[in-house]
């Protein structure tokens, strides 16, 4: 097993230059339609609440890659290093565009959950770069059997720009400037834009689906940690801070859903991962995320739902 588990990081995935391209396509895609739902009042309630604020940016942008960190090292032997840096990785993406849909389910603050994924899409083009070069350094220090990671964190500023950032800018100026449009908009690209990227992960993970039966098992385990671990981190930082029960499931979400399909775009951009780094294990946590969080996000939305009280 062990063995087994050590040559996870060595495999290389069946993934081409162009699922590359189209994967980076499909979350700009998602990210505008994402933003054509933010209104300037998102900001103004935001500024005129500012303890959500500050408990959703500190929950989802420094406590959770902080937290991460401490289950990978509490982990220690069992995971791989890829593994490792995958989990944080995905922690130190942005909260996922479906979550505003989750929170809705679970009657929780769209408008918060709407806020927050703007604010931490925004905050990611320098905080996704800063929390995984920071992590991922101290836990190549700690371990003797990581090489130090040599990214360039200016390609990483770039790709996370470009993913989120630009589509992002452009999807808030199309609400801002022609609402009409915007609304027209809104409802289909959001839910087209979210299939086609699902339809990819799905397709990547048929591709290389021998390599993923052989380590379902451990590699489910490690993800529903983490992603209890972020839910847990969400609803106790709304504790933390006076919030209501319906604000604290909101940010419960928003920390429990992350955009692990930018980390997917990044594992396979070569100018910011280059392709000698044993990349199968961070990849294939990065990949069932982008499932995983989708059906855990349901189902505890469903629960809430029922039990509003």
């Amino acid at each position: 097993m062990k063995e087994s588990l050590a040559a996870l990081d060595y495999i290389r995935l069946n993934f081409s230059a162009e699922s590359s391209a189209v994967v980076n396509i499909a979350l700009g895609l998602m990210m505008f339609g994402v933003a054509l739902d933010i209104k300037p009042h998102h900001f103004q309630t935001l500024l005129q609440n500012p303890r959500q604020l500050l408990a959703g940016v500190l929950s989802q942008a420094v406590v959770m890659p902080a937290a991460t960190f401490l289950l990978v090292m509490a982990l220690g032997d069992n995971i791989t290093v890829g593994v490792a840096l995958g989990m944080i990785l995905v922690a130190a993406c942005p909260g996922g565009n479906i979550s505003n849909f989750i929170t809705s389910l679970a009657k929780g603050n769209v408008a918060l959950a709407v806020s927050l994924t703007a604010i931490s899409t925004m905050l990611a083009v320098v905080m996704t770069p800063f929390n995984f070069t920071f992590w991922g350094n101290l836990y190549a220090q700690s371990s003797s059997l990581v090489r130090p990671l040599s990214l360039d964190w200016r390609e990483l500023l770039k790709s996370v720009s470009m993913i989120l950032g630009l589509p992002m800018v452009l999807g808030m100026l199309c609400s801002y400037y022609l609402p009409k449009v915007a609304s027209f908009l809104l409802k289909p690209f959001q839910v087209l834009s979210l299939l086609f990227f699902v339809a990819l992960v799905v397709i990547a993970f048929t591709q290389n689906l021998d390599i993923f039966l052989n380590h379902i098992g451990f590699v489910f385990v490690v993800v529903l940690l983490q992603n209890t671990l972020a839910m847990v981190t969400g609803y106790g930082m709304g504790a933390v801070f006076g919030l209501s029960k319906q604000n604290r499931r909101t940010l419960s979400i928003e920390t429990g859903i992350h955009n692990s399909g930018l980390g997917l775009a990044l594992l396979f951009n070569p100018a910011v991962f280059p392709v000698d780094l044993p990349l199968g294990g961070m990849a294939i946590i990065a990949g069932w995320w982008s499932i995983w969080h989708i059906l855990a996000g349901t189902s505890i939305a469903f629960y809430w739902s029922k039990n509003n009280a």
